[in-house]
């Protein structure tokens, strides 16, 4: 209990430092957490669309009721294949503008329509191959009045070497990160050794052991990374709850829901907190103790 006391009295007296350096390590561990969270909401719509098999098939402007009659004849002959829906162009907009909610007023700056009409083609048999469903695609696409066809393994493949790319860049950046906490830390727990280094020279004369006078810098570090941690997790939170979309589907995709980190993520980031404060303090320590 001493220890805790001696530390929260070192942060008070010098809470200046001690807020700037805190509101710091949030802000390393909000940029860090915010590129687990799109991680984890790729993550989930990949494992979404993998269970699911579906094409877009896309009209070009000014298709006729008998083109279209063809096109859709010549779906439904389709293996498997189950006409799920037609969506004409304005409901296209209509529900382009429902998944923007609230940032869907730049879509009335549009002098036209730009979204094409398309048949959502769902199949019963999900066993299909890539190599099947690009045969489809290839052949729908020389169907009259057709313009283009995307099937959800297509978006997959996009969608996972995007995932991969965002991955990559989150350690990157993670690294770079914890490098700059790790900075922080130790740099904020060498002033407070300096503004106490008659106190801790008093210590020692009287026979302190060395672990006595250290542990409140420990805990202090540890103080700064879990307090930094706990802010950052609020803070992407709030902006979490505050965004107004919560499922996302366009142009016939499965629904995509945005969801925000599990338990063990959350965890996680807080850990990661702990361990940098504690390893920030050790090296601060390390230049004027002897472990």
């Amino acid at each position: 209990m001493y220890y805790f006391k001696h530390a929260f009295e070192s942060i008070l007296g010098n809470r200046l430092i001690y807020f700037l350096s805190t509101g710091t390590i949030c802000i390393s561990l909000l940029l860090f957490g915010a590129f687990v969270l799109i991680s984890a909401n790729f993550s989930n719509w990949v494992q979404t669309w993998e269970r699911s098999l579906s094409l877009s098939v896309y009209l070009e402007d000014g298709t006729g009721e008998e083109a279209k009659e063809e096109i859709r004849r010549t779906i439904e002959v389709l293996p498997g294949a189950q006409i799920k829906a037609y969506i004409s162009k304005d409901q296209a907009m209509r529900d382009l503008a429902e998944t923007l909610g609230s940032q869907a007023g730049f879509l009335e700056g549009l002098t036209k329509n730009p979204l094409p009409a398309s048949y959502e083609v769902f199949f019963r048999n999900g066993d299909l191959s890539r190599e099947e469903l690009k045969e489809i695609k290839e052949s729908l696409e020389k169907v009259h009045g057709v313009d283009e066809v995307q099937y959800s393994e297509q978006w997959l493949e996009q969608i996972e070497g995007f995932v991969s790319i965002i991955r990559i860049l989150g350690l990157v950046v993670g690294g770079m990160l914890c490098v700059a906490v790790l900075f922080i830390v130790t740099n904020t727990i060498k002033l407070a050794i300096y503004s106490r280094r008659d106190e801790i020279e008093i210590y020692k004369l009287v026979g302190a052991t060395d672990w006595f006078v250290k542990t409140p810098f420990l805990i202090e570090g540890a103080i700064q990374g879990i307090l930094g941690a706990g802010v950052a997790l609020s803070a992407l939170f709030t902006a979490y709850s505050l965004f107004t979309v919560r499922t996302i589907q366009l142009f016939g995709l499965p629904v995509m829901d945005v969801i925000f980190l599990n338990t063990a993520q959350c965890a996680l980031i807080a850990l990661l907190g702990l361990v940098l404060g504690l390893l920030g303090s050790f090296v601060a320590i390390g230049r004027f103790f002897r472990f």
